[in-house]
């Protein structure tokens, strides 16, 4: 039988208290009961010298999102800092911005491109 999705994302926390609680207030995660939209996931390991997020971290997470202006705007108000970089952005890829959890742990924000309706001809 196929892989159907990701049935969670498991990682050590100093407080998971209160870092459940930060990713609740942040993004709408909710833990056990965090109901996802279908849509993609991207599931890629890289390099181990990839410069692409952090070398003292073996992994980053990508949270899907619509709205990344808005996203950033909140996040911003809440004293998070956010980097993004041009660079990252395509029309085939869609918009990107990083930033920390309060342990350090990396995460991407990820707005995938707007695809265009079918072509009716």
């Amino acid at each position: 039988m196929p892989v159907t999705g990701i049935g969670g994302l498991f990682f050590r926390a100093r407080d998971p208290a209160a870092l459940t609680s930060w990713y609740e207030a942040q993004f709408g995660i909710t833990g056990y009961d965090w109901q996802q939209q279908a849509g993609p996931t991207v599931f890629a390991p890289f390099a181990h010298d990839t410069a692409y997020f952090p070398p003292a971290q073996s992994w980053m997470v990508n949270l899907r999102v619509s709205g990344l202006d808005a996203m950033l705007a909140k996040l911003r108000a809440s004293g998070i800092a956010i980097t993004t970089d041009p660079s990252w952005d395509t029309p085939d890829t869609g918009r990107f911005a990083r930033i920390y959890d309060p342990e350090g742990n990396p995460i991407e924000l990820w707005e995938p491109p707007v695809s265009s309706p079918p072509d009716p001809g």
